[in-house]
């Protein structure tokens, strides 16, 4: 997917993957949620979701009906290294945002 945002193009198919998430809901059910980080070779970070119309990607399709969809989200770093953290990634965060980590 692409997507400009701000004069910036966002690309799945050119940026680095660093991690990726789902609810564990089956792909077909409403509730389904998916996302993937993503960091430009421009080192600017971005999340790719994807949702049924049940989940935070929803949106209205007409007839007061509502359909899945997908989204392409910008991130500054903390955003990313929050995100990375609070979906299993802390791989990830070691890896990607060595400086943000501090022994407790």
């Amino acid at each position: 997917m692409k997507k400009i945002i701000d004069s910036k193009r966002y690309d799945t198919e050119t940026a680095e993957q660093i991690h990726g998430w789902d609810n564990g809901i089956y792909g077909n059910d409403f509730k389904s949620c998916k996302e993937t980080l993503y960091k430009t070779k421009n080192g600017a970070y971005f999340l790719y979701g994807s949702g049924g119309p049940m989940s935070k990607y929803a949106e209205p399709c007409g007839n007061n009906n509502v359909g899945g969809s997908s989204d392409i989200i910008p991130m500054d770093a903390e955003e990313a290294f929050q995100w990375l953290c609070d979906h299993g990634g802390e791989d990830a965060a070691e890896v990607e945002f060595p400086e943000m980590i501090h022994e407790a």
